[in-house]
């Protein structure tokens, strides 16, 4: 199976910093997997997103995207992926509807093809109602779900999460799941973090977990699991990253 995403010697710190928040890291996912990153606070987890992203610049390594590498062919890579980032992304004073042409248009869509999938995103995540209602007056969430409608607006072939779940009830964490494996049955290649640790072990089919920067375990949970002799996700990051506080 082709990569999706192939990372080699990627190192980056940041300006002042002589210490590397990623150091040397060489990673491979494989198209139609559900790849989960996952580590203690500061491991360095949303900087290799950003990177992979190409939100931030990198000068050591290199990043691909189906064959692409993010740096020379940034205008392309972007049509390759969405991301759904912890923060939100979209303008709180507009509607969902308005946010959707907006992104949709910044993606490239045609007027058709904008309306068509918004109301088909809209209906998928129960947002038909609200749809021409500001933003700003939604839950926590309907904002997440909002969210993930901007990112699969070009119906992207990988897709980045950053915590896509974090602050909502059972229902919504519950259907954001779902869609997420309906997304993935269909072909689309997930790339997920998160300290919903359940969460990932329904969600992801393989899984590395990075400290300090570095990739310490790269493989499917239950080998992983197997190796290390854990039942699961949770006793697994705590025997290979430790116990102690992590700011």
């Amino acid at each position: 199976m082709s990569s999706a995403i192939h990372i080699e010697n990627l190192s980056f710190g940041y300006k002042g910093n002589t210490q590397k928040v990623i150091s040397r890291v060489n990673l491979q996912v494989e198209q139609g997997n559900r790849f989960g990153i996952f580590g203690p606070n500061g491991a360095g987890k949303t900087t290799l997103m950003n990177l992979m992203t190409g939100l931030l610049p990198y000068t050591d390594g290199s990043v691909q995207l189906l064959g692409h590498e993010v740096r020379k062919n940034k205008k392309l890579s972007n049509t390759l992926f969405g991301f759904v980032p912890q923060d939100f992304s979209f303008y709180h004073e507009l509607s969902p509807v308005e946010n959707m042409e907006f992104f949709g248009a910044w993606a490239g869509l045609g007027k058709k093809q904008i309306q068509q999938r918004t109301d088909d995103l809209l209906n998928i995540m129960s947002l038909q109602e609200v749809r021409n209602k500001p933003v700003n007056k939604f839950s926590g969430g309907m904002k997440r779900r909002v969210n993930l409608a901007i990112a699969v607006m070009h119906e992207p072939r990988i897709l980045f999460l950053d915590e896509p779940t974090v602050g909502v009830d059972v229902q919504t964490r519950h259907a954001i799941i779902h869609y997420l494996k309906a997304l993935n049955e269909k072909g689309t290649t997930l790339v997920y973090t998160s300290h919903q640790l359940k969460e990932a072990e329904d969600l992801c089919n393989k899984i590395a977990l990075i400290d300090e920067g570095k990739i310490i375990a790269n493989n499917t949970l239950s080998g992983l699991l197997k190796e290390h002799q854990q039942e699961g996700l949770e006793g697994l990051f705590l025997a290979l990253t430790g116990r102690e506080y992590r700011d």
